[in-house]
């Protein structure tokens, strides 16, 4: 980490405004990597020569942010902010280890059932259909990103024991894996459930994404309702002239 050069060029502005100004930038300009450890509220007092409630409140604006996170017990780290392809059909998991993470699950309920008929409109089945119902939360790197909801029609996914942390790869090992689909997002708050076990605060921003994907028959394989950490992620689509 290279030094940080304070600057206290705004009377006006409250000290804190300003310290979260400088470390922004410093972040900003590489002078922190991604996913590196901040130094203490202790040793930022000391080299900016402000109080330690002074140097709180800066590096709580950042949270507030999503520049910083805190780890229980661990401290504050500098926020890795995920650029996830908006165009590509690809699975948490594939994109979590195309940027050298491990990707990791943790179970809400996984059974079968019959879906709703909410469900079944939008997988184009029976109500009287059987389905795979998933819940789960996604951790990258061991932190919570994403809370997901399936529902995949029995036929395509005949056995939940084998279905480790990847569908998408459950689903073509069954040889259903999805070609195509449509996704829709929009931000949103988080409720209070959800800030629980995203570790976030409550009313956080959150992006909520409807996807629906085809196999290249045309059938439905997944209905899937997920809710995304909005200060880490950010969808990208490449733009061309028609």
């Amino acid at each position: 980490m290279r030094d940080i050069a304070w600057t206290r060029s705004d009377e006006g502005t409250p000290l804190y405004l300003q310290l979260a100004r400088s470390l922004r930038e410093h972040i900003s300009s590489g002078g922190i990597d991604p996913g590196s450890a901040l130094p203490s509220e202790r040793d930022l007092s000391e080299m900016a020569g402000m109080s330690r409630v002074t140097v709180r409140k800066g590096i709580e604006q950042l949270i507030d942010e999503g520049v910083l996170f805190r780890k229980q017990g661990s401290g504050t780290f500098v926020a890795r902010r995920i650029e996830a392809p908006g165009a590509k059909l690809s699975s948490f998991s594939d994109d979590t280890r195309s940027r050298g993470e491990d990707p990791g699950v943790v179970w809400i309920y996984k059974s079968y059932a019959q879906p709703t008929e909410e469900e079944a409109a939008a997988l184009d089945v029976l109500t009287t259909a059987k389905v795979a119902r998933l819940g789960r939360v996604r951790l990258a790197g061991g932190e919570p990103l994403a809370i997901e909801h399936a529902v995949i029609p029995a036929v395509f996914m005949p056995d939940l024991e084998s279905l480790g942390d990847s569908l998408y790869q459950a689903l073509e090992s069954h040889g259903f894996r999805p070609t195509s689909g449509t996704q829709r997002v929009r931000a949103s708050l988080a409720t209070p459930t959800e800030a629980g076990i995203l570790c976030v605060e409550q009313n956080s921003e959150v992006l909520r994404i409807e996807r629906k994907t085809r196999i290249p028959d045309g059938r439905i394989v997944e209905f899937t309702r997920s809710v995304y950490r909005g200060d880490r992620y950010e969808f990208v689509t490449e733009l061309n002239e028609v």
